[in-house]
């Protein structure tokens, strides 16, 4: 597959992962999205969606760096600090849903902006190393496919 059909693809879905995100939650109130939790001690859906919609802005922030710096050393992020001080089962879900959505709008946009010469530019990550566009374009799909599955086996109990 040539590379641009790649990232075309890619960039699909992350705007599919986000409907996903708007079907699962479409029904559920704001209660069952602060009560269930991912075992005992685990996170409610509301704090992974807070969590999802954190990481979209760090992930957004980190691709912006090594567009428009060299080799940047990208900044680590502590999510269970995030959780806590942002105080995420406290936040309301439309409200979360909708700056997910937003932050979600602008990075795509960022994507299908790179020029086809650019894709390779590089930072370093914090815990994977040499990271390139293309890495971050694919994280952000994968880490929502994750989450999306703790938030679907949260809502139904599992």
């Amino acid at each position: 597959m040539e590379m641009s059909k790649f990232r075309e693809e890619h960039i699909l879905l992350m705007k599919r992962t986000l409907a996903i995100l708007h079907h699962l939650f479409k029904n559920v109130s704001q209660e069952t999205a602060t009560t269930l939790r991912d075992g005992a001690d685990g996170w409610t859906s509301l704090e992974v969606l807070c969590h999802l919609r954190d990481f979209d802005q760090i992930f957004y922030d980190r691709a912006v760096a090594i567009l428009s710096q060299d080799y940047p050393n990208l900044p680590p992020a502590d999510h269970e600090a995030l959780a806590v001080d942002r105080a995420y089962n406290q936040q309301s879900l439309p409200e979360v849903l909708k700056t997910l959505s937003e932050s979600r709008q602008r990075f795509v946009t960022f994507f299908e902006s790179v020029p086809d010469d650019e894709w390779e530019r590089a930072g370093v990550h914090p815990t994977r190393g040499h990271f390139t566009l293309h890495n971050a374009l694919l994280q952000v799909g994968t880490h929502d496919v994750n989450h999306i599955e703790q938030i679907t086996r949260i809502l139904i109990g599992g």
